[in-house]
């Protein structure tokens, strides 16, 4: 039986950088402007958590 759930892969087509939220948003079937957002918000303290989560997301997740 195959597993109903996508693996986690950044998206191709949802994308705007990298395909982070966009693949993210695919996993959890989430609208990925929450993602996004999320990010942004992470964004405001200064903008090093946000970029840093940003980017080790976009090293470790594989592309799709």
């Amino acid at each position: 039986m195959a597993d109903p759930r996508p693996k986690l892969r950044r998206s191709r087509t949802n994308r705007v950088i990298a395909g982070v939220c966009g693949g993210l948003s695919e996993f959890f079937g989430i609208d990925a402007f929450w993602f996004r957002l999320a990010f942004l918000i992470s964004l405001i303290p200064g903008g090093v958590p946000g970029l840093l989560i940003y980017a080790l997301c976009w090293i470790i997740i594989p592309k799709g």
